[in-house]
């Protein structure tokens, strides 16, 4: 009987992926019905005898964290054993702080942790996102200012990735695969932008280790949205907020004009930001309305 191995899965195809293990890579078909994604981590057996498969995936380890896109109440798996997620903010195309707040919602959710990369600073004035680095620095949330074109601050983005398993997110154009790129040194291809609008052109999801880190790049990341999150859950992501909740005077208080509300008076007080209250209450809505 071959010998049963243990890898991890850097590629991942309609039904069937690649598994690096112990530095080699092997093609692999899939067993079953097993759901799978990049990044899991499963056990294989070594095929004999397949001109187009070199080994078989028998089963899947347990995730230490899953990355969901939603539509309609429907989630579906994305990436899997992701410890960061890496915001990118560019005000060419403009970035939306609701763009920033719902993937910090969903980092949280996930049990992943958020940071923000402020990119394109070589085309802005100087201390162009200070708004932003403050609204977030006073929640926590790292920042970084970088050009991933001409590598500017490059080398400080890449020592807090060391040792990290990290996927990129942003709106088209906003530098995805420029960053990827330069990074891993792999030419990550994405079309010309079109109207300041640039197009994901990625089919395959693939996980490079690199530098003593590892990057996930996926298509799937254009589609994710909160469907999959309850209210309840949504508020996890404004760690803030859910902190005043629990100051409130009643405990369904809906926070938005029920009476003794801790909430609504932090905001009035200036303890909690009113862009992020303000998508707090645009996200919850939306799910309280379907």
């Amino acid at each position: 009987m071959l010998k049963v191995q243990t890898g991890q899965i850097v590629e991942f195809y309609s039904n069937s992926c690649l598994v690096l293990v112990n530095g080699n890579n092997f093609k692999c078909k899939i067993q079953g019905r097993i759901n799978l994604v990049v990044g899991d981590f499963v056990e294989i057996e070594p095929l004999i005898g397949s001109n187009n498969y070199q080994a078989l995936v028998k089963k899947r380890l347990d995730r230490s964290s899953i990355l969901y896109k939603s539509r309609e109440n429907t989630k579906k798996p994305i990436a899997s054993n992701i410890s960061h997620i890496g915001i990118l903010v560019t005000r060419s195309p403009k970035t939306g702080q609701d763009f920033i707040d719902k993937w910090i919602a969903i980092s949280i959710n996930a049990s992943i942790e958020p940071f923000i990369i402020f990119n394109k600073i070589d085309s802005l004035e100087e201390n162009a996102f200070s708004k932003e680095k403050n609204v977030y620095g006073n929640i926590g949330i790292k920042t970084f200012e970088i050009s991933a074109k001409f590598l500017t601050h490059l080398s400080h983005l890449k020592e807090f990735l060391a040792k990290k398993t990290t996927i990129f997110v942003g709106n088209s154009g906003s530098g995805k695969s420029t960053l990827t790129s330069a990074i891993t040194g792999k030419e990550i291809l994405s079309r010309d932008l079109s109207n300041n609008q640039g197009v994901h052109t990625t089919s395959v999801s693939t996980l490079y280790n690199t530098h003593n880190m590892q990057l996930i790049d996926s298509p799937g990341v254009r589609d994710v949205s909160l469907d999959h999150l309850e209210p309840k859950k949504i508020i996890r992501g404004f760690t803030e907020i859910l902190s005043f909740s629990t100051k409130c005077e009643f405990p369904n208080c809906n926070h938005k004009n029920d009476q003794g509300c801790a909430v609504t008076e932090a905001v009035r007080n200036g303890e909690i930001e009113e862009s992020r209250y303000n998508n707090f209450i645009v996200l919850s809505q939306k799910k309280l309305n379907e």
